[in-house]
Parts: C-alpha cells; sequence; structure tokens
C-alpha cells in the first residue's frame, strides 16, 4: 500500500483535499507540477495550490471556493464554469487562461497576470483587481460590479457589453480599451 507521503500529487487532490493541504504545509512543495492536469468538475474548495504549476490544466466546472492559487502558473488552464469564489490568484500567472463562465465573487486577483485570458461572461462582482495586468483580455459581458481595478493594467481589453456598475477604476489604464455598448461604473451606458 502506498503511504500519503507517497501517492500521486493528482490523485492525492482529486480524492482527500485536507490531507493534500497538510502535507503541503508540512513540507516544501512548491515544486510539485501538476501540468495538464485533469480536474474538470472536481471538489477542490479551500484547496492550498499556492505556487502550483497548473499550466494547459483543466479545472472547467470544478469547485474552488477559497482556494489558494496565489503565485500559481495557471498558463492556458481551463476555468470555463468553475467556482472560484473567494479564491486568492494573489500575483498569479494566468496568460491565455480561459475563465468563461466562472465566478469570482469576492476573488482576490490582486497583482495577476491574466494577459490575453478569456473572462466572457465570467462574474466578478466585488473582486480586488487592484494592479492586475488585463492587457487584451476577452471580458466581453463580464460582471464587475463593485470590483476593485484600482491601477489595473487593461490596455487593448475587450469589455464589450461588460458591467462595470459601481467599479472603482482610479488609475487604471483603459488605452484602446473596447468598451462597446458596458455600463460603466456610474451606471451610464457607453456608445
Amino acid at each position: 500500500m502506498t503511504s500519503t507521503s507517497q501517492a500521486n500529487p493528482l490523485d492525492l487532490l482529486r480524492s482527500d483535499v485536507a490531507t493534500w493541504n497538510s502535507l503541503r504545509s508540512s513540507r516544501d512543495s512548491e515544486t510539485v507540477s501538476l501540468v495538464d492536469a485533469d480536474l474538470a468538475g472536481v471538489g477542490l474548495a479551500g484547496a492550498n495550490l499556492t505556487g502550483i504549476d497548473l499550466t494547459g490544466a483543466d479545472m472547467s466546472g470544478a469547485d474552488l471556493t477559497d482556494a489558494e492559487l496565489a503565485g500559481a502558473n495557471l498558463t492556458s488552464a481551463e476555468f470555463v464554469g468553475a467556482n472560484l469564489t473567494r479564491a486568492d490568484l494573489t500575483g498569479a500567472i494566468a496568460h491565455d487562461a480561459n475563465f468563461t463562465g466562472a465566478y469570482l465573487t469576492r476573488a482576490n486577483l490582486r497583482d495577476a497576470d491574466l494577459t490575453m485570458a478569456y473572462l466572457t461572461r465570467t462574474y466578478l462582482a466585488h473582486a480586488d483587481i487592484t494592479g492586475a495586468n488585463l492587457s487584451g483580455a476577452y471580458m466581453t459581458g463580464a460582471y464587475l460590479g463593485e470590483a476593485d481595478l484600482t491601477s489595473a493594467t487593461l490596455i487593448g481589453t475587450y469589455l464589450g457589453k461588460a458591467n462595470l456598475t459601481g467599479a472603482n477604476l482610479v488609475d487604471a489604464v483603459l488605452n484602446g480599451a473596447d468598451l462597446t455598448d458596458a455600463t460603466l461604473p456610474d451606471g451610464t451606458v457607453a456608445e
């Protein structure tokens, strides 16, 4: 029988988040790689994935409520329809990641790099997106009500039909951003 410490990291994460978190806190596991991992639909609420390489991983439909993904490499990862409510993605690298239809309510995306990411119809209410780089991201129809985008970079970002009601855009860089039919922070609709 394989001991818990020798178990396949992916199998352990899929089957027992509490044991996974315990092992993560008891030893240095930042070298764990879950590149191209299939975690679609898996219950990962509260999982400690800090600093993990999840490049190309599929977490579509997964429950990542309160998950810790700070500093994780999420390049080209799939989060379609995933629940990332209150997840911590501080400083995560998510180039070309797909968050279409995902829930990131009250998520922490401070200083995250979401360059060219897909956030179409993504729900980001009350999210902390301070200092994040969303250059070239596709955010058509995204809901950003009360989100904090202070000092965020949105150069060339597609925000058509996005809802930014009550969002904080102080010092945000919106050069070349497409705001066609977007609801602006004051409730008016851009033309």
